[in-house]
Formats: C-alpha cells, sequence, structure tokens
C-alpha cells in the first residue's frame, strides 16, 4: 500500500494513501457477503438471497459507501502500522467521502487523503538564566501558639456556671422557638420549620448566629425567659426567610463555661497521642513542620514562576486531541472534588454545562500541556535522566507508607511511570532553580485577586442553578485519567444529615457551624498529630496518581 506523508499545521500529519485493486475488490465483496448472510428479504431463505436482488434491494450506492466507510477505517489503521506514525487520535477524512463514493470501482485503485494528530514538536529558545520574582514564605512564630490554643479549646471541660449571668465565651444550652410576625400587628405570630429547638448547645460568641441572638442570651440566668425581636439577613441562604423580621423566645436552661487543660507536658502527650513526651518536644516538632512547609511553598512559586516564564519562550503548535485529553482530565479531576464537597455532580455536569467548563478550562490546559512540553525540552536537552534505581529506591519508599489494601490497589507499572515522570519532573525543576536568576520577594507583594479563582467559583454557582434533571453525559477520561461517571454519583451521607430542625436554626450564613466546642478548630488542630507526617499526604497524592493520571506531568 502506497503512503505519502504531509506535514500539516496544528501538529498534524497528512497522508495520502492509495488502496490497491486487490483490496477495493475484496472490501466489496466482502460487504456482498455480509449482506448475503443477515438479509431478510421475502421470498428467499437466509444466506440465499441472489446477488443481483441484493444489490437492487439494497442499492449500488449503499453496498460501495459500505465498502469505502471499511476501506478507509481498515487501510488507515496499516497505514500508520506501516508508517510507524505515533497518532494521538481518531482521523479526520480530508477527501469528500461523496467523492470517494463516486469514484469507487471494485477491483480499481482508489486513493484517498486523511490527517491525523501526532506529538507536537515543541521549540524552547530560551531556558536558562532566566529572571522572575517569586514571593518568600517566611513561618509564622505566632502560629505554634495558636494552635496549641485552638487545641486547648477542643480539649477544654466544660464545667457549670453559678452564681452568675450569661456572658460571651460560655456554653449555653437553650429552648428556643422562631415566629414570623405578620403585617396585620393584631395576628399570632406564624411559626416557621425549623425554627425551633429543645436542648439546644450554643457557644456565646460573635458572628456564630444571626445578628442580636447570641447578644441577647448574654446577661440572662438559669431559668429565664427571653423574647429577641431580631432580623434575619439580606444574604441568609433561605431565601424565604432572608430580610424578614423573627421573634425568638429563649428559654436558658443550663448555663457552663469552658475549663482549658494547662499547657503542660501532660497536655502534649494527649494533644499528640502520646507521640510527644514534653511540651518543648510538641513544639519543636510543630516548629519544624511549619518551617518545612514556608520552604516547600517557596520553592513552589519560586516553580511556578520559572514555568510561567517558560510560557513565554515555547513555541509549539498543539493537536485538538492533546488539548481536548487535558480538558477531559481536568473536567474529571473538578468532578471529583466537587463530588468530595458533597456536590451534586449529577445535576451539575450535563448536556448544557461539561462544553462550558471544557471551554472555559481551555486556556488552562494549554498552558498545563506547554509548560510539560517545556520540562521535556529541557531534560532532553540538558540529558537529565532518572535512573532505574532511584525509581526502585522511590517505590520502596512509597510502599511502606501504605496498607496492604492499597498495595492490592496499586497498578504497578502506571506506579513505576508516575514515579518516573514525578522524579525526573523534580529533576528538571531543581536544575532550573538552579539556573535562574530569582529574586525573592516578600510575601503577598506579587499576589493580585486570584481572578481566576473567582470566575471559576461564579461559574459553578451559575452552573448549580442553572443545571437541569436531564439526562447526564457519562464524563469518561482517556485511558492515562481517573473515570468518573457521573450517573454513578452517590450524595454522601454527610450531606443528606444537614437537614431538620437545625437546618432553620437562627445561623448568621450557611458557612456557620453548630456552636459545639468540638466543631471548631478541627482542621488546624489536625496538624498536632500530624506534626511529623507531612509527607504522607505527597506520598498519597502518588499512589493516588498510580489510578489517576494527567495526559501531563501538572
Amino acid at each position: 500500500m502506497k503512503v505519502t506523508q504531509e506535514k500539516l499545521p496544528a501538529s498534524q500529519l497528512g497522508l495520502e494513501i492509495e488502496i490497491t485493486p486487490e483490496m477495493s475488490k475484496k472490501a466489496y465483496e466482502q460487504v456482498i457477503q455480509k449482506l448475503t448472510r443477515s438479509a431478510n428479504i421475502p421470498g428467499f431463505r437466509k444466506g440465499k438471497v441472489p446477488r443481483q436482488v441484493l444489490i437492487q434491494r439494497f442499492g449500488s450506492d449503499y453496498i460501495k459507501a459500505t465498502a469505502v466507510e471499511e476501506l478507509i477505517d481498515s487501510s488507515l489503521k496499516e497505514a500508520i502500522k506501516q508508517e510507524k506514525i505515533e497518532a494521538l487520535g481518531n482521523f479526520q477524512l480530508r477527501s469528500t467521502f461523496e467523492e470517494l463514493v463516486q469514484q469507487f470501482d471494485p477491483g480499481q485503485a482508489l486513493t484517498f487523503s486523511a490527517a491525523v494528530d501526532v506529538p507536537p514538536e515543541a521549540t524552547l529558545k530560551q531556558y536558562a538564566n532566566l529572571s522572575v520574582q517569586a514571593e518568600e514564605v517566611k513561618p509564622d512564630p505566632e502560629r505554634v501558639d495558636k494552635l496549641l490554643e485552638q487545641y486547648r479549646e477542643q480539649m477544654a471541660t466544660l464545667v457549670p456556671v453559678e452564681g452568675r449571668s450569661a456572658q460571651m465565651q460560655d456554653v449555653a444550652v437553650i429552648d428556643f422557638k422562631g415566629a414570623l410576625p405578620g403585617e396585620d400587628p393584631d395576628a399570632e405570630p406564624e411559626e416557621f420549620a425549623g425554627g425551633q429547638a429543645q436542648d439546644f448547645q450554643v457557644e456565646l460568641a460573635e458572628s456564630r448566629f444571626i445578628p442580636g441572638f447570641v447578644e441577647g442570651i448574654v446577661g440572662m440566668n438559669p431559668g429565664d425567659t427571653k423574647e429577641l425581636q431580631l432580623q434575619f439577613p439580606e444574604e441568609y441562604p433561605q431565601e424565604d426567610l432572608a430580610g424578614k423580621d423573627v421573634i425568638f423566645t429563649i428559654t436558658l436552661k443550663e448555663l457552663k463555661e469552658k475549663e482549658l487543660p494547662e499547657l503542660d507536658d501532660d497536655f502534649a502527650q494527649d494533644a499528640s497521642k502520646d507521640e510527644y513526651q514534653t511540651l518543648a518536644e510538641l513544639r519543636e516538632a510543630l516548629e519544624s513542620r511549619f518551617n518545612k512547609e514556608a520552604e516547600e511553598k517557596t520553592k513552589n512559586n519560586q516553580e511556578q514562576a520559572i514555568l510561567n516564564e517558560l510560557l513565554k519562550h515555547i513555541e509549539v503548535e498543539l493537536p485538538e486531541t492533546l488539548i481536548d485529553r487535558e480538558l477531559t482530565y481536568i473536567l474529571n479531576q473538578t468532578a471529583l472534588q466537587l463530588q468530595n464537597q458533597g456536590i451534586d455532580i449529577k445535576q451539575l455536569f450535563n448536556q448544557n454545562t461539561i462544553p462550558m467548563f471544557k471551554e472555559r478550562s481551555r486556556p488552562d490546559a494549554i498552558d498545563r500541556i506547554k509548560r510539560t512540553l517545556a520540562l521535556g525540552e529541557v531534560a532532553k536537552q540538558e540529558s537529565i535522566q532518572v535512573t532505574p534505581e532511584e525509581v526502585a529506591a522511590k517505590i520502596t519508599e512509597l510502599l511502606d507508607e501504605v496498607s496492604e489494601q492499597e498495595r492490592r490497589n496499586l497498578d504497578e507499572d502506571r506506579l513505576r511511570t508516575v514515579i518516573e515522570d514525578d522524579l525526573l519532573r523534580e529533576k528538571v525543576v531543581d536544575w532550573l532553580i538552579e539556573h535562574t536568576n530569582i529574586e525573592l520577594v516578600p510575601e503577598g507583594s506579587l499576589a493580585k485577586p486570584d481572578e481566576a479563582e473567582d470566575l471559576e467559583a461564579a461559574e459553578l454557582e451559575e452552573a448549580e442553578e442553572t443545571a437541569e434533571t436531564e439526562p447526564t453525559i457519562e464524563t469518561t477520561a482517556t485511558e492515562t485519567t481517573i473515570t468518573v461517571e457521573a450517573t454513578e454519583v452517590t450524595e454522601p451521607q454527610a450531606a443528606a444529615e444537614t437537614t431538620g430542625t437545625e437546618s432553620s436554626a437562627p445561623k448568621s450564613k450557611s458557612k456557620a457551624k453548630k456552636a459545639s466546642p468540638s466543631t471548631e478548630p478541627a482542621a488546624e488542630s489536625a496538624e498536632v498529630s500530624d506534626a511529623t507526617t507531612s509527607g504522607k499526604s505527597t506520598k498519597a497524592r502518588k499512589t493516588s496518581k498510580a489510578k489517576s493520571q494527567s495526559p501531563t506531568a501538572e
């Protein structure tokens, strides 16, 4: 089979393929044979229909079109294999299909043109001795003390209060009932769903509930009943209550105050689950971790600054197949993140919103691919490589940190590929940092309002409001990404349990939490017991990548 190649724009390769007379004859006869075996024509047994009857019944053009379609598909695959072309995706037919059908004559040669996407050829004009600015992140000297105080709050013991009235920072147990006054001042106020509760525990702290609710409890004594005339904020999440006047009748049943543990060695042992025996050890571990985090953030800022600078020096035409793969990966990762936040992605991602998300993510996808190609060019030009010994050592280190169950779920070949890619990326980034003129500037001096994040948040909010409950598209990534089938996602139980009495309790916003001491600084306090295990999150990400890898090295 004769194949002529032609380099095309957008990282495409044009192919002119000449189908031999033998191939055209064979394809046509195969179509006739298939129709003979499958056609149900009155008056004839299946498989016994005469050739001319078949042609008359189905039409010569239909039979030719079927033969041409199969010829194009089979000959393209054979041409790619014959010419050893690294094709990325589906082909695009450059010849007109209708003209090919008209030209087709069984037993005669047929020539057609097609194009396939191939890996792009990147040119990196400059990558050494670049000049960039990066923000230097310094550890907060007060962070350790703040974290320890937050953990003391969590470990506090509630003790009954006697001989005084309620004051801020106390914990009150109350019964409350809310009612909405009508336009008629003589009419009884109307109760509303979720506007009442009994034995409700609330910490008397600012900004926890709608304005005036907590402040109205201050000064009450156990056994007192008080009526508060308040107003729901205009931005209150329940639209039917937003901006409305409300009357709350509150009875204070119990009053407690927090008794904080002493900041001593016993506290350190309890807070760290006996990982540290003294307060000094705990402080030292936290300081070490926060210093390391600051160093890593500074290095990440340096890396990002260099990668952004490399975008200015790379020239490459990207094939659409590569861009679409990256968009699919981004979409899948977004779906997973939203699902983990309890958002119903079955409604969020549908036939209307998926094209919108892809279009708005397109610039980011293109930049991600270009950064990866730039790093690859640096590795090639500087002969930066990863040895098999380095990969094996990293895999052993990683597997030591995961459970037997996780090991069984890992794809060993993909894990090896992920580790090799990560190590190579680290080496290239380290080389670039060493060979770049980096000016470290104070944290925040380069920061601008993150318009991209604001836009994304607005898009998500818009999509949630407009998403229709129609059949959803199956969002399936390419073989190198996670597969997320939106139709199989179920809403997490935690989200389903947020309904009920507390949902309409007089909280100021949807972000307000139930005023229980146990819900205070959970995110930060978790850092105490993880003070020396900050590397585990990185290992977890790499094992996760063994099951999910972006087409880029981002």
